[in-house]
């Protein structure tokens, strides 16, 4: 039955690319039906400040698969990053991203590498709230939910045990990000704990990615939150032998999205040289996603024997091992030539009985609400007349018996009391008041803040500092 599709070929290298996938996938009796959509660019430009017009999202509904060609957002404030939006909008909250090497037929230092890794798509730092505080300094927050580190580690354990992968290895910063890293792999501990037949290891994500670039063979499956995830796979992607080959999927509970991992690279527009093979290999990733395996198996096995005959795009072309250097269409009508063929050398892939990308994992279950105790607050304040002293004995002329300040930083590093003088100081400070005893209310909160005001501090926000179910919900700080 022939399937609908929605299909946008972005922008920059993105027409070329997707053109040239399209064209594959026809010739391998696909059989779908393409539902074109404008997004990107000229859609930012006519006024679609996230680069999607209304029409595009009931498209998305109702075919329910986008393979997206890459998109360039404009310069300046006031666009939003339309990968981000449709990501968040309609719940894909899987970005799986597989990284193989194709030695000796695309150079690589890693000749064994399959690595599959599977970024959280939703939370993060990819939040985009962004505030500039004060004249100096700038803040983005890092938001991270149970919720999203359930669905998420429990999809990578899910998809590992689905497609024979051995091991899933969690990276985090959590030495440093105790509460919302930690809070990452707290969740991978407890629910890999339901997977005895998967090895399981935690990396923090520095030393992680050095592994990962130096031997990737260590790993197999890798779940990590979003902005480390959106690093790793291209590195991944590139070291395997070329970012230009790395497709990816998208995937939520209705919705999915596939699209390379490579961006529209504008530079090379127009000039028929871009490597079609991350869209296609996305596109491979969509008809197994649809149920069709067969069709599947006939492109990436006619795609395999074309790396194989050595018939290369420029990115990864060399002398000392390709045959042929084409371009876009060139390389398209290449594996065109070889459908049906399978590769001789290459390991050659099967698709029967392939596993749905969409794979349902049980739905996070919400937990009892917390007791939570309010028992200070932090006070950001804009400072540039004097010295931490100077701040810390205003601060200290609107104390009270109930809350008492406690600690002052700059830029995370406590500056009072005992600072040092070396600290670099910003015009951005942290200042921490708690009760020596018993909770704080709203009211109380509210009432420093208004003698704050009164005293002509320029107190910029507040956070709440509260013990849930007896354990700190806040960063103690240096020395605390």
């Amino acid at each position: 039955m022939t399937q609908r599709v929605t299909v946008a070929f972005g922008d920059g290298i993105g027409p070329e690319i997707m053109t040239a996938a399209l064209s594959v996938l026809d010739a391998a009796g696909a059989d779908l039906r393409y539902d074109v959509t404008d997004i990107g660019e000229r859609v930012y430009n006519a006024g679609h400040t996230s680069g999607i017009a209304p029409e595009s999202w009931d498209s998305l509904r109702r075919n329910g698969v986008f393979l997206k060609a890459p998109i360039t957002t404009p310069q300046g404030g006031g666009f939003k990053s339309l990968n981000v939006t449709i990501r968040k909008t309609v719940g894909l909250y899987a970005n799986v991203r597989p990284c193989t090497a194709y030695a000796p037929f695309v150079r690589t230092r890693h000749p064994g590498m399959d690595v599959v890794i599977v970024r959280e798509n939703e939370e993060d730092l990819y939040a985009g709230i962004e505030h500039r505080q004060t004249t100096e300094v700038y803040q983005c927050l890092k938001l991270v939910s149970r919720p999203g580190c359930e669905r998420i580690v429990r999809y990578a354990f899910e998809y590992a045990r689905a497609n024979g992968r051995r091991k899933v290895s969690c990276f985090t910063k959590d030495n440093i990000m105790k509460l919302t890293d930690g809070l990452f792999h707290q969740v991978f501990n407890e629910i890999g704990t339901e997977y005895p037949d998967i090895e399981k290891d935690h990396w923090i994500i520095d030393i992680g990615a050095a592994r990962l670039a130096d031997t990737p063979e260590m790993f197999d499956v890798i779940v990590t939150p979003n902005l480390y995830g959106d690093i790793i796979s291209d590195i991944a992607a590139q070291i395997a032998g070329s970012v230009g080959m790395g497709g990816s999927a998208n995937i939520g509970g209705t919705i999915a999205m596939f699209e390379a991992v490579h961006g529209s690279a504008p530079d090379l527009a127009g000039k028929g040289v871009a490597n079609p093979s991350g869209l296609l290999l996305s596109a491979v990733m969509m008809l197994n996603h649809l149920g069709r395996g067969e069709v599947a198996e006939r492109i990436h096995n006619a795609w395999l024997a074309t790396l194989e005959d050595g018939i290369h795009t420029p990115d990864v072309y060399d002398p000392a091992i390709s045959r042929e250097r084409v371009g876009t269409d060139g390389f398209a009508l290449a594996v065109i030539a070889r459908l049906g063929r399978r590769p001789e050398r290459l390991t050659p892939v099967s698709y029967a009985g392939a596993a749905p990308l969409r794979l349902e994992p049980a739905e996070a279950a919400r937990r009892p609400a917390a007791s939570r105790t309010t028992v200070g607050v932090d006070l950001f304040v804009e400072f540039r007349d004097g010295s931490p002293d100077t701040l810390a004995a205003r601060l200290q002329s609107v104390e009270d018996n109930r809350l008492k300040l406690k600690m002052v930083t700059n830029r995370g590093v406590k500056v009072w009391p005992d600072g040092a003088p070396e600290t670099l100081l910003t015009d951005h400070w942290r200042c921490r008041f708690m009760n020596g005893g018993g909770p704080v209310t709203v009211q109380e909160i509210a009432a420093l803040q208004l003698r704050a005001a009164e005293a002509g501090i320029a107190f910029i926000k507040t956070e709440h500092l509260c013990d849930f179910d007896g354990q700190p919900g806040y960063s103690l700080g240096q020395g605390q």
